[in-house]
C-alpha cells in the first residue's frame, strides 16, 4: 500500500512566501556557520593554552562538561578547530558562511595545506553528502 501526500498547486503568493522563508533559512544558516567559525577559533586558542588542564583529561572533556556537548561531538569540534589552524582558506570560508560546518568537518579529515585550494572548490561545488564521501 502506498500513501501519497496530496498535491497542491501553490499560489503565486504562497510561492513568494516560501521563497522568502527559504532565503531566511539560508541566511540564518550562514550566520550560524560564521558563529561556529568563531567558536572553533576560541576552542583552538583555549586548547593551545591548556585552559582545560584544570582537572580535565582533554579539551573535549572540558567542552563536554562546560558546554554540554556529547563527548564524541566535543572531540570532533576540537579536531576541526586544530585542523583549521593550518587551513586558513577553509577557516575563512566557514567564517564567511560560504561553507557549512558539515562540509568543513568532512574536508578537514583529508585536507592538507597543499590540497586546501582544490578541496575548497569541492566544498563549494558539492553537497555536504558529496563532500563526506571524499
Amino acid at each position: 500500500m502506498q500513501i501519497h501526500s496530496p498535491t497542491t498547486v501553490p499560489t503565486p503568493h504562497r510561492v513568494v512566501e516560501l521563497d522568502r522563508l527559504g532565503d531566511e533559512i539560508a541566511e540564518l544558516s550562514a550566520h550560524l556557520d560564521a558563529a561556529t567559525a568563531r567558536l572553533l577559533e576560541l576552542i583552538r586558542a583555549f586548547d593551545a593554552r591548556g585552559g582545560w588542564n584544570t582537572g580535565f583529561r582533554s579539551c573535549a572533556s572540558w567542552l563536554s562538561w562546560r558546554v554540554g556537548l556529547d563527548l564524541g561531538a566535543a572531540r570532533e569540534r576540537v579536531r576541526v578547530a586544530r585542523a583549521l589552524g593550518t587551513l586558513p582558506l577553509l577557516a575563512e570560508a566557514l567564517g564567511r558562511g560560504e561553507l557549512s560546518y558539515a562540509k568543513v568537518r568532512a574536508l578537514t579529515r583529508v585536507a592538507t595545506p597543499e590540497t586546501e585550494v582544490r578541496l575548497l572548490g569541492v566544498g563549494r561545488a558539492g553537497t555536504a553528502a558529496h563532500v563526506e564521501r571524499i
